[in-house]
């Protein structure tokens, strides 16, 4: 059973392209507007979600935290703004009252604000170059003697 072709000239393929090329025009503008709506109502929960957090306290703090666009700012650095705070007042400030847990949080912050991934990794290059011994103390390989050399005219 094959099926008959509509197409018998050369002007029936021509107006079969137009046609094809129509409803794909067609189907793609349908698609392209049930995406919009589709985008829109699913960001309509985002968008309230939004709203209602500019009315939490430090809800902005947070924000500016895991926001990207901060040049000087890398992943170490936001590590340590969270956590270097949480360190200091767990362990070493437990006694200490509001006013210097507060100074210290602030003091911590700033100081975090300073470090970044390559800071470190200079810091720690340098403690590894004061540590290893200079290369006039290193062990110089000894090469090894494996007797006659290739190139020799001995053949």
């Amino acid at each position: 059973m094959r099926k008959e072709s509509k197409i018998k000239n050369l002007g029936d393929l021509r107006l079969e392209i137009a046609r094809l090329k129509a409803l794909a025009q067609e189907q793609e503008s349908y698609l392209g507007d049930q995406y919009q709506l589709l985008s829109e109502k699913v960001a309509a929960p985002v968008r309230f979600l939004k709203s209602l957090a500019m009315w939490v306290p430090g809800a902005s703090f947070t924000k500016g935290l895991f926001e990207k666009g901060k040049k000087d700012e890398d992943w170490l650095n936001k590590v340590l703004r969270i956590g270097l705070p949480i360190v200091l007042n767990r362990f070493f400030l437990r006694k200490a009252g509001f006013l210097k847990r507060a100074l210290v949080t602030l003091l911590s912050q700033q100081a975090a604000g300073a470090l970044n991934k390559d800071t470190v990794a200079n810091l720690v290059s340098k403690v590894a170059d004061f540590v290893r011994p200079p290369a006039s103390r290193r062990r110089r390989a000894r090469r090894k003697d494996y007797g006659i050399p290739p190139d020799s005219e001995t053949y």
